[in-house]
């Protein structure tokens, strides 16, 4: 049972925050260029890839499990933004922004994840 990835508010909802993630840190140091930005924006873009790969697959369980790699991605994402925060490289406003998206996709992918575990 595939599912058509382009049509799920969640890997919609993912694609928006990997943008406005890649925004954020387009204003990192340049000597975070290959730590804390390359992190962030892997994990960010992790989440819709996972969502796309995860939809190809042909039974509910093997969705499920890209599912939870997509939710665990969110939560590496947040860590990192909050570290971001508390080194100074990214302001609060951003980081309540950017972690209300997250904390919301969250809840859609859990929510997600329970409706296939249950069919």
């Amino acid at each position: 049972m595939m599912h058509n990835f382009r049509k799920l508010n969640i890997w919609l909802d993912a694609i928006v925050l990997a943008k406005e993630v890649y925004k954020v840190t387009s204003n990192y140091p340049k000597e975070e260029k290959f730590g804390l930005v390359s992190q962030i924006n892997r994990c960010s873009v992790s989440v819709a890839s996972n969502i796309a790969e995860g939809s190809s697959r042909s039974s509910n369980k093997e969705f499920s499990y890209f599912i939870k790699v997509a939710l665990g991605s969110l939560f590496e994402l947040e860590t990192q933004l909050i570290l971001s925060n508390e080194f100074g490289i990214l302001d609060s406003q951003d980081l309540d922004n950017l972690i209300d998206k997250i904390i919301k996709l969250q809840k859609m992918l859990t929510k997600f994840l329970t409706s296939l575990e249950q069919k």
